[in-house]
């Protein structure tokens, strides 16, 4: 069966939601600061802490996919920042959407129906890859001038610690710690998309124009990447369909909540990751049939 109806049947949900936002939005003009704070300090968090504690994750065990999709994310920032100058955007705006891309709502559903629940955590291990870097490296991209103590000092990387930790020594939250936990996380998700959609109101021609750019680059680049890594990477089959799928996806929506909160042209960056969402369509299938190759 083609992998487009299953592909279609994620996406349309994700652009539902963000569809809501952007008409709310029009009648509305409600007030995000509050709720992208939310999300980006206290949900988002705990998207990322339950992930990590989770009792099917394994650090360990994906440590060299985990290598090929942090190259991945840094070949394609790379590229991302030379196409910024050619086309003479800020790199500050064009660049994290280029390297962090939507592995969580975009990238788990998408692993799961491609390779089976057995190898989800390994994309689990790649979510987590990502975000550590967007709250760390992403941040001081967006802010050069931000303190490095006080994005190690984020929630978002506090967090990522203490799973990081929690996982290796074996402690897992007891059940009624770790649901509402999850609960938590999984309202970061919808928020994000809402939020996006909602800030669409505000896009000018010249965010749509960018938005273009960003959205074949940002695949693109990150195929290339992964041709270039992926088979000198001692990894299995399996694994290497996954670094197919990770270099494959659109941008992350938590890159426009990031350029949101800094003030860095919210709305260049809110085009980038509609349009690379919708272009997805067809650089997805892409990756999965390089993945299902393997």
């Amino acid at each position: 069966m083609s992998a487009l109806p299953r592909i279609v049947a994620i996406i349309t949900p994700i652009l539902l939601i963000v569809l809501i936002g952007y008409l709310y939005a029009r009648r509305h003009k409600p007030d995000l600061g509050a709720m992208n704070t939310l999300t980006v300090d206290l949900l988002s968090p705990m998207l990322v802490f339950s992930s990590l504690t989770g009792k099917d994750f394994d650090l360990i065990a994906n440590r060299w996919l985990l290598a090929g999709g942090l190259l991945v994310v840094l070949g394609s920032g790379v590229i991302g920042a030379v196409v910024a100058k050619l086309i003479r955007e800020d790199r500050r705006s064009f660049v994290p959407p280029m390297m962090f891309t939507n592995t969580g709502n975009m990238g788990l559903p998408l692993a799961l129906l491609a390779f089976g629940p057995a190898h989800l955590p390994a994309s689990v291990a790649l979510f987590v890859l990502t975000s550590i870097l967007h709250f760390t490296l992403g941040a001081r991209l967006v802010n050069p001038t931000a303190s490095l103590g006080a994005v190690l000092r984020s929630p978002m990387v506090l967090a990522a610690i203490a799973g990081i930790a929690c996982n290796l020594a074996s402690l897992h939250p007891p059940p009624m710690l770790a649901l509402p936990l999850k609960l938590l996380g999984d309202a970061a998700i919808p928020l994000m998309l809402f939020s996006l959609g909602a800030r669409m109101t505000d896009v000018s021609l010249r965010g749509w124009r960018t938005g273009l750019v960003g959205a074949v680059i940002c695949p693109l680049a990150g195929l290339a990447i992964a041709a270039l890594v992926g088979p000198w990477l001692p990894i299995d089959a399996i694994s290497r369909g996954q670094l197919w799928l990770f270099a494959s996806l659109p941008p992350a929506v938590l890159n426009f909540l990031i350029a949101e909160r800094h003030g860095q042209e919210p709305d260049k960056v809110a085009s980038i990751v509609l349009l690379g969402n919708l272009a997805s369509l067809g650089f997805v299938p892409v990756g999965l049939m390089l993945a299902l190759e393997q």
